[in-house]
């Protein structure tokens, strides 16, 4: 099955802040755009910056490239000014260190937490989602923080702020590329992840290297911070993308890591 692949985002302009969301230590909040949408922001001055909104992107488009089911992502516009009538002194200063192009995730109203005692999925998505947090070494979907959310009876992904944690250190990037996931036995679906071959073969013919560089040519320049390994945002770019290919080419040690952990859990 094929799956449609941004050639681009639309890009929306904060009208509104309406109220923060406590999870974490990032601060998202929900926010009104100039297209009447709602949606959960998330700022470039919080915590992790830019690289927290690069994992974001790329991890949620390629799950889309799946097939996976996650909200629509959109670039946001915030002005520093939007944040003068908000009474809270560390969300001011937030949305100031914020200015300029963040990120965003359509926001799902009334949507609830995923509760594995309560909720049941089918063992093919389990199995695509499992194998997915082990390709971009998500380490936040635990039975403590899923991640996932339940509206209209169907499973979404959000939050992958957290994934992609090699490019926290460059120097070892390349390496990082075919290494096994080991923190994938704590995923909240691997009792559920039953079908792991079958995944795999559909999930890496889906994540072709078109696909790969279609997005990370999303990555805005100004997400890309200077680096000596790298000789300009472009390079860098790239360097996502040939980690993502990498990480694909067989052995897939993170496929066969999530086979263990599933067969010994």
């Amino acid at each position: 099955m094929r799956h449609n692949v941004a050639m681009s985002l639309r890009t929306v302009t904060a009208t509104r802040y309406v109220t923060p969301l406590r999870e974490g230590g990032s601060l998202p909040a929900v926010i009104e755009a100039d297209d009447d949408g709602l949606y959960v922001l998330k700022f470039r001055g919080a915590g992790q910056g830019t690289k927290a909104l690069i994992a974001e992107l790329v991890g949620g488009e390629l799950a889309r490239a799946t097939g996976l089911p996650i909200p629509e992502i959109v670039f946001v516009r915030l002005d520093a000014e939007l944040g003068r009538s908000e009474p809270d002194a560390e969300i001011q200063d937030l949305i100031r260190a914020s200015a300029g192009i963040n990120l965003a995730l359509d926001y799902l109203p009334g949507s609830v937490t995923f509760d594995p005692l309560v909720e049941r999925i089918d063992d093919d998505l389990a199995s695509a989602l499992v194998w997915f947090d082990a390709f971009i070494t998500n380490v936040d979907r635990t039975a403590r923080n899923a991640n996932l959310l339940m509206w209209h009876r169907r499973l979404w992904l959000i939050d992958h702020g957290a994934a992609l944690y090699f490019h926290h250190n460059w120097s070892t990037w390349l390496d990082s590329s075919r290494k096994p996931f080991p923190l994938i036995r704590d995923h909240v679906l691997l009792p559920f992840a039953s079908e792991l071959e079958a995944a795999d073969a559909r999930m890496s013919a889906a994540i072709t290297p078109d696909v790969v560089g279609r997005i990370v040519s999303l990555i805005p320049d100004d997400w890309l911070i200077d680096d000596p390994l790298f000789v300009d945002a472009q390079a860098q770019r790239q360097a996502y993308g040939q980690y993502l290919t990498e990480r694909l080419q067989t052995p897939r040690l993170f496929f066969e890591e999530a086979v263990r952990a599933h067969n010994t859990r």
